[in-house]
């Protein structure tokens, strides 16, 4: 035994050689992923690639993870809903055990992501104020074109629109004016000075998400938020191969639309820049409209927490202007132009653990041409009426009505720069900023240049209380050259009262609270006709803005069901008033007379009882009030009148059907009776007649990266108003093919 012994020993040792020359020790990867503020991220997928994936696993409730393979060189891959993707290069030898800690940024295209209410992104649940969301996703299925085909379908939205298409096209908030909402591209701001924004030449193109937060949000953003905020994000490239995307459609009306968009990632570097065009003769008389757009993004991430971004947008459109045709002759020669350019220059950067820097400066351009060089129809037979003498078209028609020529011309011009420095705990965080603004115009109904020079200083503070209960407050000081220094503060309360099961799942509460202001426009603050002067001592219109929701879900997150009432209360409304003046007959000014209210609801409700199917259902109720209006002249604004083209009742259904290769959408959308003007005083009470109509579309992808797409809109030929008066679109077809070369990652 004792002569075996060594030869036994030997043979071992020799068999154990063997084996670990067959198969190499395991490397071990472990680490702990964590997210912009330090706290842990569970439910994040992790993967080693190499030629493939190699292996993968999840981390766990703590955000730690750990993953195990063979020897050699990988790529690390973190994943999660809410974060953008995370990927580092590695090398392992035999037995080695390697620590890589990660740390995620959120990803601002993700639909569980919020930009826009917070000073910098954070988790949707989290987020106190009422936010909807539309994805990409979205827009896709839908194969919609314009912004406000998409935004029009969300509880508490309306429109008001002066023609089947190409007309001024106004946006309703909760009840708000068309000018209580402000509407950033990409952080720049496209409201004129004081001013709304005409939504008619917005396409989607190039566009990966919009936000849409309720409430006002002046003490983030200043003058305009008075009733909610609107931001519309450019595309970022997304793929290690360049991806070229190719559309064109053509459909009823002689309408004709093409893109290109190409974009890509290289390493810390990604990119997206595009080109769209649209045109078509519209329906009937003088309704044509063309459409172009210009869109770029592009970026440098030098880590997760570091990057530099340049975005730029430039839209131009023209269309004819038809007028009121039901209620009066067709205008044969008006027609307007406009032209938006948008850049946002941003800089994130990191300095140490907990600091947080962004810096933006953006600037805007906005140019409006709006022209009626002949009259299309006079009075008839009266020879000495005012239309008498003007450039006649010759196919005008008597009317009872004048049609005045005219020519207008407005421009815009706003930069802004913004600062802020935030300080992240684990549990909450603290943010200091500064704003500074210029803004220029030149109105032809003032006939001068005009400028303003506006800054504030503001401070938002949040905090998480047991994984549970999220608070957030804020307050802005505002001091502008018009109105001189307001303070305006929010508060807000995300909580999640129950965690829930697979079968009643997690009930969400929602409390906000908010003050806000809009400035003067420029015509209201410098105008200066003798007669009808501009008044320089106008307070900002105030609002006080109260938003409280719930949010629960059920059976997995396949059903989810949101409630949120709000209860707006607009004061010091701007209005214009008779006024004595020296010198003038008739003469009238500005003032802060007019005060309004507007409660509802929103609900949303969201279900998924399949895997291919999806349904979307919301219902708004708008219950608005003029309270008090002494200067109304229209019959349409005296006080006990509900705001202007906002129904009291509305609603949408959207089922989107994603089976294999085919996909099929369609879009249902109600809207009661509004109270409206025709400007005529044809009518003691006018009110615009409410409507439904409906949407379908489908696709199918036959492969290769070809796609082919069609989409019939107002399926039915419903005849319906946007404005009273003005006509809404009949039916029309549309179809096309898509084109997508490379965009494998």
């Amino acid at each position: 035994m004792k002569r075996l012994l060594p030869v036994f020993l030997l043979g071992l040792l020799f068999l154990t050689a063997r084996l670990s020359a067959q198969s190499p020790a395991v490397a071990t990867i472990s680490g702990t992923i964590l997210d912009p503020s330090g706290a842990a991220v569970p439910g994040a997928k992790v993967t080693l690639q190499r030629k493939g994936a190699v292996a993968h696993t999840m981390s766990g409730a703590e955000g730690r993870y750990e993953i195990s393979a063979a020897a050699g060189s990988y790529r690390l891959l973190v994943t999660h809903a809410s974060f953008a993707v995370f990927e580092q290069e590695l090398t392992v030898a035999a037995g080695e055990h390697l620590d890589v800690p990660v740390r995620l940024a959120l990803d601002r295209a993700s639909s569980q992501v919020v930009v826009t209410a917070e000073p910098f992104p954070a988790p949707r649940q989290t987020v106190a104020a009422p936010v909807d969301i539309v994805t990409e996703q979205d827009i896709s299925q839908r194969e919609a074109n314009t912004v406000p085909e998409v935004l029009g379908v969300l509880p508490g939205v309306s429109f008001g629109q002066t023609s089947r298409i190409g007309g001024v096209t106004s946006f309703f908030l909760d009840g708000g004016n068309s000018n209580y909402t402000k509407v950033l591209v990409d952080g720049a701001p496209i409201n004129a000075p004081g001013g709304a924004v005409d939504f008619s030449p917005f396409s989607l193109d190039n566009i990966s998400k919009i936000e849409v937060v309720h409430g006002a949000e002046s003490a983030l953003y200043g003058s305009d938020a008075m009733a909610g905020v609107v931001q519309i994000f450019t595309s970022r490239g997304q793929t290690a191969v360049p991806q070229l995307d190719l559309v064109g459609e053509g459909g009823s009306f002689h309408s004709a639309r093409g893109s290109a968009t190409l974009s890509g990632l290289a390493g810390p570097f990604d990119y997206s820049a595009g080109y769209a065009r649209y045109d078509t003769e519209g329906q009937g008389v003088n309704n044509d409209f063309r459409n172009q757009s210009f869109s770029g993004n592009v970026g440098w991430q030098f880590s997760p927490l570091n990057a530099v971004r340049l975005a730029l947008r430039d839209n131009t459109s023209e269309a004819g202007v038809q007028g009121q045709i039901l209620l009066t002759p067709p205008e044969l020669n008006e027609y307007s132009s406009l032209h938006d350019f948008t850049s946002a220059l941003t800089g994130d950067f990191a300095t140490g653990e907990h600091w947080r820097h962004h810096v933006g400066v953006t600037e805007t351009f906005l140019r409006q041409d709006f022209n009626n060089p002949l009259s299309s129809y006079f009075l008839d037979p009266d020879p000495f009426d005012s239309c008498t003498g003007m450039p006649r078209s010759p196919k005008a028609v008597p009317s009872d009505f004048c049609d005045f020529t005219f020519s207008a011309h407005n421009s815009f011009n706003r930069v802004d720069i913004d600062a802020q420095t935030s300080y992240l705990g684990r549990n909450g965080s603290v943010t200091a900023g500064y704003f500074y603004e210029i803004e220029n115009g030149y109105l032809s109904d003032i006939g001068s240049h005009a400028r303003r020079n506006n800054q504030a200083g503001y401070l938002e503070a949040r905090y998480q209380f047991f994984n549970r209960l999220t608070a957030t407050a804020g307050v802005r000081a505002e001091d502008n050259d018009s109105f001189g220094t307001r303070v305006v503060p929010r508060v807000g309360l995300a909580f999640l009262a129950r965690k829930g099961d697979d079968t009643f799942g997690a009930t969400r509460l929602r409390f906000t609270y908010g003050q806000g202001i809009k400035e003067p426009s420029l015509d209201q603050s410098f105008g200066t006709d003798p007669c009808f002067p501009g008044n320089p001592n106008l307070n900002p219109e105030r609002s006080n803005s109260t938003h409280g929701g719930v949010e629960q879900s059920f059976f997995a997150d396949r059903l989810r069901v949101s409630l949120d009432g709000f209860y707006n209360r607009f004061h010091d409304m701007i209005s214009f008033g008779e006024a004595m003046l020296p010198g003038c007959g008739f003469a009238g000014t500005y003032f802060n007379t007019d005060l309004a209210r507007a409660a509802g609801v929103n609900v949303n409700i969201e279900a998924k009882p399949a895997r291919w199917l999806r349904i979307v259902a919301g219902y708004a109720y708008d219950d608005s009030l003029v309270i008090k209006a002494p200067n109304a002249t229209d019959p349409a604004t005296i006080a006990g009148n509900r705001l202007l083209r906002r129904p009291l009742n509305s609603g949408s259904i959207t089922v989107n059907a994603a089976y294999r290769r085919v996909n099929f959408n369609v879009v249902g959308y109600y809207s009661g009776s509004r109270t409206d003007s025709d400007f005529l005083f044809l009518f003691l009470t006018p009110r615009t007649p409410a409507y439904a109509r409906f949407d379908i579309a489908g696709s199918y992808n036959v492969g290769h990266g070809v796609e082919l797409f069609g989409r019939v809109l107002n399926l039915f030929d419903r005849d319906y108003q946007l404005a009273l008066g003005f006509p809404g679109s009949g039916r029309e077809f549309r179809g096309g093919i898509k084109y997508r070369i490379g965009g494998r990652s």
